[in-house]
């Protein structure tokens, strides 16, 4: 037994309720459980219920051993002055006030159904990826459509607490925050660090400056990133070093010590490539974060992102190193990353922030109209027969994943929740 577990119990009434009586043997009577509290005190918080004929209101507190009270030192804590009732699994010492009366006590050690535990057991012990799958079909349909929905919610606001802390970086500067999101976007996860570190050292307003020269662009990027320290034998690098050792000095660009990489890495994911295809969106583009505000429609956003690297990326996938020729296009896989993890977050931030519930609504709908990440995460989903038919259910599997699966954290997780609630 874990405290969890027997805060899980409570909260659900997953107990026998019949007979009830504390461990005084006085006739006990829920009438309402009370409300978790996920702060400093009891655990539940506005609980009511009847002992013998008094009706009382105020907090529970549980603990596995009786005796963790005065081992947590509760009886010398304020918060714990208005408990009304002691839930325990083992009652293992009388608990008093601070006036020296004994704390109803209710025992639960031979009241809950043996299954929940052993199926909770099952559930801690699993050595799966994903704890329940074993008995995951047995959960409705409805259960797994409002979950989802929580499930996108919570990331999307967890990732709106990101935008929050940029803001404050930027002195409430959204086009900014945006930009800086969209290079580490751009860096895939083996080199978001170092673009955003790049796009940080990079002001958009001095990027706007040099909006139609493509080179200068691409020069900024590329010195930043620390790919233009080479003698070079091509003239096109040598251009951009030469752009870029003038303009380093004329606007003290700030060094990047986050480096890149290309190691086991797809070419078209060089960071050579991602930055191209990112210095030739910002020359097609002005005030990015703004236009993706007013667009309505999905195929808008995809339009704004597709773009073409400059045509000496057409036959090279790095500096003095030619290739076949390929047109380095945005792709598809990579547009719809950039909708997923970019735009539709920030775009729920600003609703969230702004309290507007238009853009809120907005990032949901793109999110169901983008399709489906496909990824090790959400096939472990689909091997158990659940859909994964847009990118809000594949946010939605990653977030259980990560948040919960990873963590064991099934009391918390309506699909562990309803399979312990069989057990009962």
């Amino acid at each position: 037994m874990t405290e969890r577990l027997l805060q899980f119990i409570w909260q659900m009434q997953y107990f026998n309720k019949a007979d009830l009586h504390t461990a005084g043997n006085e006739p006990l009577q829920i009438i309402h459980a009370g409300q978790l509290n996920t702060n400093q005190g009891p655990d539940f918080r506005e609980a009511s219920l009847k002992i013998n004929t008094t009706t009382w209101v105020g907090n529970i507190e549980l603990h596995v051993k009786a005796s963790d009270w005065k081992l947590h030192h509760h009886g010398e804590d304020k918060n714990y002055r208005n408990i009304i009732l002691h839930v325990v699994w083992e009652d293992d010492l009388s608990v008093r006030d601070e006036c020296g009366n004994a704390i109803p006590t209710l025992v639960l050690e031979d009241r809950v159904s043996k299954f929940l535990l052993q199926r909770y057991e099952e559930l801690m012990l699993a050595q799966t990826a994903i704890p329940c799958s074993g008995s995951i079909t047995v959960v409705p349909e409805l259960i797994w459509s409002s979950w989802k929905a929580r499930l996108v919610a919570e990331r999307l606001q967890r990732k709106a607490q990101i935008v929050v802390q940029y803001l404050k970086e930027t002195n409430g500067h959204w086009e900014e925050v945006f930009w800086w999101m969209l290079a580490r976007n751009f860096g895939i996860a083996v080199n978001s660090d170092a673009f955003e570190a790049i796009a940080r050292s990079l002001p958009v307003n001095t990027l706007a400056r040099h909006k139609h020269q493509i080179h200068q662009l691409e020069a900024f990027l590329m010195g930043q990133a620390g790919l233009l320290d080479a003698d070079f034998e091509e003239d096109y690098p040598r251009m951009l070093q030469k752009e870029y050792r003038f303009y380093r000095k004329k606007y003290h660009f700030l060094p990047v010590h986050e480096p890149v990489h290309f190691l086991r890495m797809r070419p078209g994911n060089f960071p050579t490539i991602r930055l191209a295809q990112l210095a030739k969106l910002i020359q097609q583009s002005s005030r990015l974060f703004g236009k993706i505000k007013a667009a309505s429609a999905l195929h808008q956003l995809k339009k704004m992102l597709t773009v073409t690297a400059n045509d000496y990326w057409h036959y090279r996938y790095r500096f003095d190193e030619a290739s076949s020729f390929k047109e380095k296009v945005l792709g598809r896989q990579m547009t719809d990353n950039v909708v997923i993890n970019t735009i539709i977050p920030v775009v729920f931030a600003y609703g969230h922030l702004k309290q507007e519930q238009a853009y809120k609504t907005k990032a949901l709908q793109w999110l169901e109209e983008t399709a489906a990440e496909q990824n090790s995460i959400t096939r472990q989903w689909t091997a158990l027969g659940l859909v994964n038919r847009s990118a809000y259910d594949s946010q939605a599997y990653i977030e259980l994943t990560k948040t919960y699966c990873r963590n064991k954290n099934c009391l918390s997780c309506a699909v562990g929740a309803a399979i312990l609630k069989r057990s009962v």
